[in-house]
């Protein structure tokens, strides 16, 4: 093994060790999607860096004996932060503080957004077909997915906490908002593929002042204004969108996503009980006297959750993940949702 292919193989092993996680550890695949992200000096200090925020000051205690001056650090750590491979946070410090954005959802892949190409968006698909459903079934006793999903609802008929409550995500959001394009999306139309749900593009949002700022200083973001953000989920919504905000009661980011392109639901929809793995509060209740059996929440669906049994709707709980859809889809309101018996309480702040 060369020493550049151990450099790689060392960030490997490091971001295994990581909350995330890193499915392809010692893989060709892993070292082919590392090496789209990282030159060899980035990856070297990218394998020092923790999920915890630390000033430049510590990170270079780890590197000091690469002959790397202080300067010289902080110079390739704001081209990391720029290239999306390293998160900055700057909210409530001094000094920027520096830590790794990780590979899974909201990390590296997804601030690739406007610089894809296809030998990445096919090495990154390889990655998680390979690798992601995989783990996410050997370790689904401890793992807490970086997503779950906020149902469309009449808050009138059915009051929700804040936190499930899309329109108060916006509205209690803390800090600046910016919007980017679907990276899913653009994957897709990078490859001369076809997203059969929506034509919608800028639909993923970015709350607060570290996550919306890096967007915005990326040049793969633009600040909105909460009217604006409300209309885009007021659009994603009508569409029939899965609203996905991250895993917390104050989410950095709320995704609008569609089982056609998402690749994080398309990889828990391989797994047979993905309902075991998906944070939600909801399930869905039929009522199956005015069905029409046009089989529009079939086809809704983007779990393979629902089916016509003896031209009765059926839903299968192993794969339901309550996002709604099947409502947005029935024009007899056959479906509504009914809360679980055992609520999820998020983290107040993501990570937290």
């Amino acid at each position: 093994m060369d020493s550049e292919t151990r450099i790689y193989h060392a960030l490997q092993r490091h971001l295994e060790g990581l909350p995330a996680g890193f499915s392809a550890k010692d893989s060709e695949i892993g070292v082919r999607l590392l090496k789209h992200l990282f030159t060899p000096e980035e990856a070297m200090i990218a394998a020092q860096l923790s999920a915890k925020p630390e000033p430049v000051k510590n990170i270079f205690k780890d590197i000091k004996d690469s002959g790397m001056s202080m300067e010289k650090l902080q110079q390739i750590l704001d081209q990391m932060a720029h290239k999306g491979t390293v998160i900055v946070i700057q909210e409530g410090y001094k000094e920027k503080h520096y830590s790794h954005a990780g590979l899974d959802v909201n990390g590296i892949y997804y601030f690739q957004v406007e610089r894809l190409t296809e030998d990445l968006i096919n090495d990154y698909r390889q990655y998680l077909d390979e690798a992601y459903a995989a783990k996410a079934t050997a370790d689904q006793e401890k793992i807490i997915f970086p997503l779950r999903t906020v149902p469309k609802i009449n808050t009138e008929k059915f009051p929700v906490n804040d936190y499930d409550n899309v329109s108060k995500l916006i509205e209690n959001a803390s800090g600046p908002i910016a919007v980017a394009n679907c990276v899913c999306r653009q994957s897709k139309d990078l490859l001369g593929e076809i997203c059969d749900v929506t034509h919608l593009r800028e639909t993923c949002l970015m709350i607060g002042p570290d996550r919306a700022k890096q967007y915005v200083d990326m040049g793969i973001g633009r600040y909105i204004t909460q009217e604006e953000a409300l209309d885009i989920l007021k659009k994603s919504q009508e569409a029939g969108l899965v609203i996905q905000p991250t895993n917390s009661q104050q989410p950095d980011v709320i995704h609008c996503c569609c089982g056609d392109c998402c690749l994080f639901l398309k990889s828990l929809k391989q797994l047979p009980r993905p309902a075991d793995l998906y944070v939600t509060n909801y399930t869905i209740e039929i009522n199956p006297e005015l069905c029409l059996c046009c089989g529009a929440c079939v086809r809704a669906c983007p779990m393979g959750a629902m089916a016509l049994v003896n031209r009765v709707p059926a839903v299968n709980r192993d794969r339901c993940i309550g996002c709604g859809k099947c409502i947005s889809a029935c024009g007899a309101d056959v479906f509504q949702l009914k809360k679980k018996e055992k609520e999820w309480v998020p983290p107040k702040q993501v990570g937290k």
